[in-house]
């Protein structure tokens, strides 16, 4: 739902700025909580995590309903900040399932599940704008469409109770999916630490920054300042649905057992290279047709296929590039560990440093920075990230180590906290 109301271009409304301020906010918070994301996740369990943080999500598309009548972007700046909170914990336990479930052979294909799980929303909330703002082309969103972001959020963070605790799961080979090791707020504190002199994690710097950084381009100045607001709507719609086309096909080449896991990943990453240097090209082609966007009596419709149909597909491979991007970066931080605490903290690292990008980006837009170069900055820092990938792709081995578990003392069971301490049973088997 948030990728939906933020594809239409300043979350929905005429003017970017207020939608841009509350990026900003949101992912300045972003990126401390995505750092402690994985701490918080470890020490608390999946399930409350999730059901906590989705809430967040509700109040920020709710915030708009107040920009709507008052006109004052204070709240919504505010509900920004808090759901950098929320979605910091949150997309460290989601990334934690995603990476940590799967056996070795599976990482793409789970990581494209959830990319089409994950791009379902978009594609709904894609369909909400476009249907009800179909005979009313006000510039921003009506009333009705936050409304139903908010009710259909509040569902989804109430369904993160509906997940089975961790320690519960088994994959299809009858292994447990959860090396249960005892953790504490100091092991965490330190685990964090080691993060910003780990080698790895420092390589991939350039990748997490770049990761998001793209999407205030494409979103504000490519869908929300050439097509009307339900035209908008529709190109979500397959924005976010090609989306899933993308990580799909790709996942077939990353799980591929013909070729070795660091020759799927040179593969990949050749893939990722041309593409994004295409969507770039294209863009800057698009962007010398428009050089100062159009006016809202003037902007494109998708009926206008004369106009529509160059830019539009532009727009859809964006997004197929996104998903591309993204399926490549989790399955590489995958591939590092199959330990779920660690990679725990990987993707919580992964998610801050793309909350600092993304920080950053939204601001640029806010201060009014030219689209050019907006667009030129998007494709240096994605050269920029290329060399230290291309490391990463080459350091990673042919099958993870697993990680030595040893059963704790009875007491130290009795401390774990998270979704396993109601399930002392059954972790003390997991880990023997």
């Amino acid at each position: 739902m948030f990728n939906a109301l933020n594809g239409t271009g300043g979350g929905g409304q005429l003017d970017p700025t207020a939608g841009n301020n509350a990026n900003t906010a949101l992912y300045s918070t972003f990126v401390v909580f995505g750092i402690l994301g994985g701490a918080i996740v470890n020490l608390c369990g999946v399930r409350w995590t999730i059901f906590g943080s989705g809430f967040t999500y509700a109040l920020y598309s709710g915030s708009y309903i107040y920009l709507n009548h008052t006109g004052k972007s204070s709240f919504t700046i505010a509900a920004g900040a808090i759901l950098g909170i929320g979605a910091g914990i949150l997309w460290a336990a989601q990334g934690m399932i995603m990476v940590s479930y799967p056996r070795e052979e599976q990482k793409g294909h789970y990581i494209a599940v959830f990319w089409i799980i994950f791009n379902l929303g978009g594609m709904l909330g894609g369909i909400l704008p476009f249907a009800i703002n179909y005979h009313s082309d006000k510039g921003s969103l009506v009333d009705g469409v936050y409304i139903a972001f908010v009710v259909l959020e509040c569902l989804g963070a109430f369904l993160g109770l509906a997940l089975a605790p961790p320690s519960k799961v088994t994959r299809d080979d009858g292994s447990s999916v959860v090396l249960v090791k005892y953790t504490n707020l100091g092991k965490e504190t330190l685990e964090i630490i080691k993060l910003f002199i780990n080698p790895l994690m420092l390589a991939l710097l350039p990748m997490c920054f770049t990761s998001n950084f793209f999407y205030t381009y494409q979103f504000d100045n490519i869908n929300g300042a050439l097509f009307n607001v339900r035209t908008r709507g529709f190109n979500n719609i397959f924005y976010w649905g090609f989306q899933m086309v993308g990580s799909y096909a790709i996942s077939f080449l990353l799980d591929y057992s013909g070729l070795g896991r660091k020759t799927r990943g040179y593969v990949a990453f050749a893939i990722v290279l041309v593409f994004f240097n295409a969507i770039w090209g294209g863009s800057l082609a698009l962007h010398n047709k428009y050089p100062h966007g159009l006016t809202l009596e003037n902007r494109i419709d998708f009926k206008e296929s004369s106009r529509a149909s160059g830019p539009i597909i532009l727009y859809i491979l964006c997004g197929v590039g996104d998903a591309l991007y993204q399926t490549f970066a989790y399955w590489i931080i995958g591939a590092l560990s199959n330990d779920n605490q660690l990679l725990a903290r990987y993707i919580g690292f992964y998610k801050g440093m793309q909350s600092f990008g993304a920080a950053i980006a939204w601001q640029l837009d806010a201060k009014n920075v030219a689209p050019k170069n907006q667009l030129v900055a998007n494709w240096v820092l994605f050269a920029i990230s290329v060399p230290s990938m291309l490391y990463v792709v080459w350091s990673i081995k042919e099958h993870s180590e697993n990680q030595n578990v040893r059963a704790r003392a009875g007491s130290d069971l009795e401390k774990y906290t998270g979704d396993e301490a109601d399930n002392k049973t059954d972790t003390a088997a997991a880990v023997n």
